[in-house]
């Protein structure tokens, strides 16, 4: 028994020595739950590539369906820039969207610490009521926005002699109390440990300075995950847009992508595949910063510790 067990002892000990791993029988699942993976991937870069392609392509390339370019036309670039004043647009969708992004900031947190540290009377309905604006579809939501913006617009031109509509305010203010932002944060300040809290009022500190001084850095990851999901949907946002404005002076970049599509003349699909790649740009660089964070937020479902 010893005698015939020797032997696979020193096979086991050469394979440990050299370091090889032992091959895994092969299961027909894995290998169809690797293709399954791959062609999810292949579906969501191919449109990617076929943009970024377009875009260095004339205009006869991309109606004869050519899939790579004769030649890099960089030029297209220049031209999409110029032809559709695309510099401002892409001033407009900055502007607005840090105006969201900090106004999400400002009334989110203050709102999820409430929902999370404080008890007050009504508080399980309020929450309930603003989870279940989740459930609404955002295009529901266009005509009430609408209806209040032009309403708190005349208020505010009679007031301070400006009004909402064709103005950053109706661009931003209807987006800055996010249920998603709220419920995210609500359930990470939610999680902070009693104990923090304890010691914070031990100090002499109260609500305001526990949320500056301890849930806030705490909560980067949660915090950075909702600024992202919050700049690429104010930096995406068309329809919304198109009802209240009627100028350029604020329409933002996606709108913008519009100016090269005309009823009366052949689409340039050339220079709007350029346009689309300079539009996102900026939310490749924002993920790209954000990216540990965003991982965190979304993976996580408390506090490390």
């Amino acid at each position: 028994m010893a005698e015939g067990a020797r032997p696979l002892e020193s096979a086991a000990g050469a394979q440990i020595a050299t370091g090889s791993p032992a091959r895994r029988p092969f299961s027909w699942l894995t290998f169809l739950a690797y293709v399954v993976l791959i062609l999810g991937v292949v579906q969501a870069v191919l449109p990617f590539l076929w943009m970024i392609s377009t875009s260095f392509m004339t205009l006869s390339e991309v109606n004869f369906g050519y899939v790579l370019p004769g030649a890099l036309r960089f030029e297209n670039y220049l031209l999409a820039w110029e032809k559709a004043n695309f510099g401002l647009f892409m001033w407009n969708s900055v502007r607005i969207t840090a105006i969201t992004v900090a106004g999400q900031l400002l009334f989110c947190i203050p709102a999820a610490y409430a929902f999370a540290r404080m008890n007050f009377y009504g508080k399980s309905v309020l929450f309930t009521a603003v989870l279940s604006t989740l459930m609404i579809p955002e295009v529901a939501k266009f005509i009430p926005n609408y209806l209040t913006v032009i309403w708190l617009g005349r208020l505010s031109n009679s007031l301070l002699g400006f009004g909402w509509i064709n103005n950053w305010p109706a661009l931003t203010v209807p987006f800055m109390a996010s249920a998603f932002t709220i419920f995210l944060l609500r359930q990470f300040f939610a999680q902070i440990p009693e104990d923090l809290w304890d010691a914070a009022r031990i100090d002499g500190a109260g609500h305001l300075r526990f949320l500056v001084s301890v849930v806030v850095p705490l909560s980067k990851a949660p915090i950075m995950t909702t600024v992202t999901f919050a700049f690429i949907g104010s930096w995406n946002a068309l329809l919304w847009p198109l009802l209240v404005t009627q100028t350029d002076d604020w329409r933002p970049v996606a709108v913008g992508l519009t100016k090269f599509v005309s009823s009366d003349a052949p689409s340039d699909f050339h220079l709007q595949m350029a346009a689309s790649v300079m539009m996102i740009i900026p939310i490749l660089i924002v993920y790209f910063f954000t990216q540990r964070q965003f991982t965190e937020g979304i993976a996580s479902s408390g506090l490390k510790g």
